[in-house]
């Protein structure tokens, strides 16, 4: 079995939780956590955004769990307690987006080597989305998903498009793309920033319980973008709406108060997608899997009936 890892079961409010170190295929040091479920109905995978960790969804994961799930979250590389990889841990640096499906290949075969429950399912959310979107299409044992505000583009001002695309072409080609993007600080959002016109939650309460694991925990914290991150998460995006999308049932959740991602990418990949379907969440931000009460219920009840309607 894979070597254990900490887990912050006093952070998380989840269910009882076993966390693990893996290694990718190219050597970096990655965090799973499982949540096991009695007669379990089937895995749900949580992928998370940028900046995020397992804990974080430590809620999400109970609902999931108290619905009959097993749970296995992902701490990605660069972030969370995985290895981080650049000379500032603060900067969320990877050399290539897409070394992030090395991560997802080394989860897939912890969970076939732990004989998980099948089916398995996808939660995936912003950058997770955009992670789990190219690893179903590459193909994939997943049954069904569930997208919450993918990053499948990155919402910025028209004018400062082709400065995003050039300045980390001319930072990378100098050596210098594992720093910080310009506009970006290496504080964490969610520890500096006030909750008033936030981009995360309109829900007071979970946004301090964010804040709170964060400060608790300061190696959770993670700040803003390197150069090489921003040049090929648009590359990134820019290559998957090119392509068709996954023959599998899908749900997808928006905020109204949607200003991290790029709502038409994700209007334009939901429409044409066969078997999905694109949920607006009145008031919520980019997260509604962090929003209150009832929109979170609204949110996991939706996914959970899609995932019950598969048979163990």
């Amino acid at each position: 079995m894979a070597e254990p890892a900490p887990y912050r079961h006093d952070l998380a409010e989840g269910p009882d939780t076993q966390a693990y170190w893996l290694r990718t295929s190219d050597g970096v040091r990655i965090r799973v956590a499982h949540a096991a479920a009695a007669d379990s109905k089937g895995t749900v995978f949580i992928l998370p955004g940028r900046t995020e960790y397992i804990e974080k969804y430590g809620r999400t994961a109970q609902d999931f769990a108290q619905a009959g799930f097993d749970v296995l979250t992902i701490d990605w590389r660069g972030q969370g307690l995985a290895d981080r990889l650049g000379a500032n841990p603060m900067v969320g640096h990877v050399e290539r987006f897409i070394d992030f499906q090395k991560d997802w290949a080394a989860v897939c075969a912890f969970a076939r080597k732990a004989d998980l429950p099948k089916p398995w399912h996808m939660v995936a959310h912003s950058m997770g989305g955009c992670i789990g979107l190219r690893a179903l299409m590459q193909g994939s044992d997943m049954a069904a998903a569930m997208f919450s505000g993918p990053m499948w583009g990155i919402k910025m001002a028209g004018y400062l498009r082709p400065v995003a695309w050039l300045l980390p072409r001319l930072a990378t080609a100098l050596g210098q793309g594992h720093r910080l993007a310009p506009g970006t600080t290496i504080k964490s959002y969610i520890a500096t920033e006030p909750f008033e016109n936030n981009l995360l939650t309109s829900d007071p309460e979970m946004f301090d319980y964010m804040r709170n694991q964060v400060l608790a925990e300061p190696q959770f914290g993670l700040g803003g973008p390197s150069y090489n991150w921003l040049m090929s998460a648009l590359e990134e995006c820019t290559a998957l709406a090119e392509m068709p999308s996954p023959a599998l049932p899908a749900l997808c959740f928006v905020g109204s108060n949607e200003r991290i991602v790029e709502t038409k990418a994700i209007r334009d990949r939901m429409t044409n997608w066969k078997g999905g379907k694109l949920l607006l969440v009145d008031g919520a931000e980019h997260e509604v899997l962090m929003e209150g009460p009832n929109t979170r219920r609204q949110v996991t009840g939706s996914a959970i009936s899609l995932f019950s309607s598969f048979k163990a």
